[in-house]
């Protein structure tokens, strides 16, 4: 994939979407995105976040769901956004049903055991098509903020 066209995917994952957390925060990060060279080779297609089991797990954008059910075993959640990107949560037990419109922040599913983590986790990830892309890009940056110094009283 060119390095133009992977510019783009990532500049349509940021643009317009509310950024809302798929877990409370603060957000840990147990294993990091790390896509794989070509397509067909090892990597790590998302991001793992701790959180215990039972935790609720909402929509990061409105849009509606793709699917909603197991695969390979494992409680699974799409969800397609209006941009057209798709997000993906597991190990889950889905609360809402494939074709049903769900709104930013909506509680959508809960943890479930089943992870492949040494410790309960949710696995997110984020789909252009068939490109892989990084989730963390959805969510909202933090706002620099700039403090005032300390006065030395002189």
């Amino acid at each position: 994939m060119t390095t133009l066209l992977l510019s783009l995917l990532l500049a349509l994952a940021q643009s317009a979407l509310p950024g809302v957390r798929p877990l409370p925060a603060p957000l840990s990060v147990v294993r990091w995105w790390d896509p794989p060279p070509t397509p067909y080779a090892a990597g790590h297609r998302g991001v793992d976040l701790s959180a215990p089991v039972g935790t609720e797990l909402r929509a990061v954008a409105a849009g509606r769901v793709h699917h909603a059910g197991p695969v390979a075993g494992r409680g699974v959640l799409s969800l397609t956004l209006p941009n057209g990107l798709r997000t993906t949560y597991e190990p889950v037990r889905p609360l809402v049903t494939e074709g049903e419109q769900v709104t930013a922040g909506q509680v959508v599913a809960v943890l479930t055991e089943g992870s492949h983590c040494p410790e309960p986790c949710l696995h997110w990830g984020l789909l252009a098509g068939e490109v892989y892309l990084n989730p963390l890009t959805l969510l909202p940056r933090p706002t620099p903020r700039l403090l005032p110094t300390e006065s030395t009283g002189t």
